[in-house]
């Protein structure tokens, strides 16, 4: 007997009914220690990676910058490999009992372009367990998060400790509270708070009234940093006082400044000194240098010029405050260009 139309429609009004009796029923096993049927299976991977295929055609990708790979590798440590491992670190049983189990990245990487990556670390996958970017609008770091997947698959267990962890003394289960977040921030800052790659600044010497807002800050997200957020959560933000005297009290470092053109680095000293009036922009030795400046402001003389440029970036885009202070800076700054940001940048790095 021919199935009449009448017929068909009502059997398709009644598949949403019938679906919310099954689900209302409990048939439907959603345990993890079953998962998908394979058929399932295929089909959210399939989907996963014709979505971010698709959505990746929009992402420039910019020039490899890897001053920031050193906090990229330490963040992936403190955040990453406890669910897909690292060379010489297993991933937690935790992770593996995971469905779907996340992947040994060295492995996979291959299989990704560079703007893909950038998708995925920046918007995470739902149904896997991979969250978004904590801070979406820090695009550097995400593209420093991808330079850093690119170098994974080269690196052995050595070369990989090296590089995330470098001589820091990872925290033992006995230690807790100051111990254990110095062992943290140690990762990237190391001890003495020099920092272990050219887009970490140095902290050794700053007033501890400047890093404990800058802690507050990121603690409140209101500076945003994914890399950072996650590091002062794990810290905890009773450590917070004790760290920023820890990093205040630490000797600043003797450095050679990087060679910089010296057209550039002219240009940087002008603006330094004398702001450019037209523009509106102040001197900025006038709040960040001399003996007697606000200890809320940070001393810039000799600090690096990768992470000052970058810094700069991010106050000129609206993407750097939650101090008490930063709308001071984030407006002397706004008609910088990126010449300017070159030069002055260069020159307070080449400062004693």
């Amino acid at each position: 007997m021919a199935i009449r139309k009448r017929h068909l429609l009502i059997g398709i009004a009644a598949l949403p009914v019938a679906a919310v009796v099954f689900a209302w029923l409990g048939i439907f096993n959603v345990a993890a220690t079953g998962g998908h049927w394979q058929i399932t299976n295929w089909f959210l991977h399939f989907a996963m990676r014709s979505s971010v295929r698709t959505y990746a055609l929009g992402v420039k990708v910019p020039p490899r910058d890897i001053s920031l790979l050193q906090p990229a590798a330490g963040h992936f440590a403190q955040g990453c490999a406890f669910c897909h491992g690292a060379p010489g670190v297993p991933p937690s049983p935790a992770a593996l009992a995971m469905l779907p189990t996340p992947p040994n990245l060295s492995g996979v990487i291959g299989e990704w372009t560079d703007a893909q990556l950038f998708r995925i670390v920046r918007h995470g996958v739902r149904y896997t367990g991979m969250p978004a970017w904590p801070a979406p609008e820090r695009t550097d770091e995400v593209w420093a998060m991808v330079a850093f997947l690119r170098e994974l698959p080269s690196l052995d267990a050595r070369k990989y400790h090296e590089l995330a962890e470098g001589s820091a003394k990872a925290a033992t289960a006995q230690e807790t509270g100051f111990d254990a977040a110095l062992a943290g921030c140690a990762r990237c800052h190391g001890s003495d708070g020099i920092g272990r790659g050219e887009g970490v600044p140095i902290l050794a010497g700053q007033s501890s009234v400047y890093l404990r807002a800058s802690l507050e800050a990121y603690a409140k997200r209101k500076r945003p940093s994914g890399m950072m957020e996650v590091a002062v959560e794990q810290a905890g933000g009773g450590t917070f006082e004790a760290l920023a005297k820890h990093y205040a009290a630490q000797p600043r470092p003797s450095r050679a400044p990087l060679a910089a053109d010296p057209a550039l680095v002219g240009r940087g000293k002008e603006i330094a000194e004398r702001g450019v009036p037209g523009d509106g922009v102040p001197a900025c030795l006038g709040c960040h240098g001399g003996t007697r400046k606000n200890p809320a402001y940070p001393n810039l003389a000799g600090q690096k010029r990768s992470y000052l440029e970058n810094q700069l970036r991010l106050f000129v885009g609206g993407k750097r405050g939650g101090t008490a202070y930063a709308h001071i800076m984030a407006k002397a700054v706004k008609n910088l260009s990126e010449t300017d940001i070159k030069s002055v940048a260069g020159y307070l790095a080449s400062m004693e």
